[in-house]
């Protein structure tokens, strides 16, 4: 049985970075870990997200994956260069699309929608420097979206009020690109495309994440090559049934624990 690749978020959000890895990695077994029980990180400090991404990290490697993909923007952002320095697989991050968003602005000024933890991070604000020299960037801290994410409470409108609330100062400032900055938002773009006037690109890092894991793979020499049917495991430390619902695959063994 090939080794699987590990993902862990604060949540259920990491599923969208799941699903662009299944669907890049067709024969890859995977684990996932939904830390929903500590959702959202991006509300606490450093030293705690730290804590909860060695305990996921433990976790995955007890369980043999063979690497793993922080599906955090907040874990990412403040744990990363940690767990690389005292694990022995690779780790591949998550980090807002700043750079494509810089290449694609026309208006140049892009709007950035993320946690506390991410937007006040070192890493995230290095580069911004690095990739967005000469583009406005309107930070917009998203308090409360992955609390109702969680919760199941995507269409609702406590949602569509909050978003709106969030994005209008952004659209007064003429934005035309928007980076969702947390791996929960995906799941948003629906409802974002109903608020957003279609002049702005919504960008995300779910695709570029998947290409990275392979080229890693590959580089490593850990890439899967049989083909055969993957088999993909779900935990959570909540309730399955939002899991359920985003997961939606019928293959996907999805149970609640605690880890």
């Amino acid at each position: 049985m090939p080794k699987p690749i590990g993902i862990f978020d604060s949540g259920v959000g990491g599923t969208s970075i799941w699903k662009e890895v299944a669907k890049m990695l067709p024969y890859e077994n995977t684990i996932y870990l939904a830390d929903s029980a500590n959702a959202p990180y991006g509300e606490k400090s450093k030293e705690e997200i730290l804590r909860l991404s060695i305990k996921n990290t433990e976790y995955l490697l007890k369980e043999d994956c063979k690497i793993i993909v922080v599906a955090c923007n907040t874990a990412t952002t403040n744990a990363i260069d940690h767990l690389r320095l005292n694990f022995d697989v690779p780790f591949i991050g998550i980090e807002p699309a700043i750079k494509p968003a810089a290449l694609q602005t026309k208006t140049k000024k892009v709007g950035v929608l993320a946690t506390k933890g991410t937007l006040s991070s070192s890493l995230f604000h290095n580069t911004s420097k690095l990739f967005a020299e000469g583009i406005t960037v309107l930070e917009q801290e998203g308090k409360g979206l992955v609390e109702l994410i969680e919760a199941g409470e995507i269409d609702s409108q406590e949602m569509r009020s909050l978003l709106a609330t969030f994005l209008n100062p952004m659209l007064k400032e003429n934005i035309d690109c928007l980076v969702l900055g947390c791996t929960h938002y995906p799941y948003l773009i629906p409802v974002l495309k109903e608020i957003l006037p279609s002049n702005v690109n919504i960008i995300d890092s779910g695709e570029a994440v998947a290409r990275q894991t392979k080229t890693v793979l590959e580089r490593n020499n850990l890439l899967t090559k049989v083909n055969h049917s993957p088999e993909h495991l779900f935990y959570t430390n909540a309730d399955v049934k939002v899991l359920k619902d985003l997961v939606n695959d019928p293959t996907a063994q999805i149970s609640s624990m605690d880890f």
